[in-house]
């Protein structure tokens, strides 16, 4: 589904939704869960691209509902993969991640990717900008692209309506409320999350705040 002329949602990715930015450089952004390669392929195959078409593969943050199909996608294409900072020790698996994290982790399994490029704050790849989220987790990002922000999992959508990400994934709960204070100072007319479809912003963000 188109979101913008460059920005579009891969629809068999619903559920823990990936992101195909278009351009001289295309990105895809974040992986879906464990075991959906084929549906993200014939996703890209509809909007005319080829796994080889792509320059970058970007995680927002590590959780195996977004790196989980990561390797291979990187194997097919010969993307770079990125990834912010922080997040990289617990994508690789050098990290644990504790709490419902870890129960996550140990039910749903994941051939872990390895990391090209680390993600820093104001650093662009492609024409996409890297701004620091974090609260979800440790290093979490969102991106932008035009009018678009691609949140991750700073924030949900339900019912047409914005909601910041669920408390018990959240580690770190006085942080994501500051991270939702600072991006929302940004502009930009889409949000575009994960988890839930995406929503054109109004007045939804400045809800978030109240």
């Amino acid at each position: 589904m188109e979101i913008t002329k460059r920005v579009h949602i891969l629809e068999g990715t619903k559920g823990s939704y990936s992101y195909l930015v278009m351009g001289q450089e295309p990105i895809l952004v974040d992986t879906s869960l464990p075991g959906r390669e084929k549906r993200i392929l014939e996703s890209l195959a509809r909007l005319g691209m080829k796994p080889a078409d792509l320059a970058h593969i970007v995680l927002t943050h590590q959780d195996v509902d977004h790196i989980g199909n990561a390797k291979e996608l990187k194997q097919m294409s010969g993307a770079t993969l990125w990834a912010p900072k922080e997040e990289v020790p617990y994508i690789h698996g050098d990290k644990k991640s504790q709490g419902i994290r870890r129960l996550i982790n140990g039910l749903i399994k994941v051939d872990r990717p390895q990391v090209d490029q680390v993600l820093e704050a104001g650093q662009y790849v492609g024409e996409i900008e890297v701004i620091p989220a974090p609260g979800h987790t440790e290093g979490h990002v969102c991106l932008r692209v035009d009018d678009v922000l691609l949140a991750g999992d700073l924030v949900t959508t339900r019912k047409g309506k914005l909601k910041p990400s669920p408390s018990f994934l959240t580690r770190d709960k006085v942080a994501l409320a500051q991270s939702i204070r600072s991006v929302g100072q940004l502009k930009f007319e889409w949000v575009c999350p994960a988890h839930g479809d995406p929503v054109q912003r109004g007045s939804l963000w400045e809800t978030l705040l109240s």
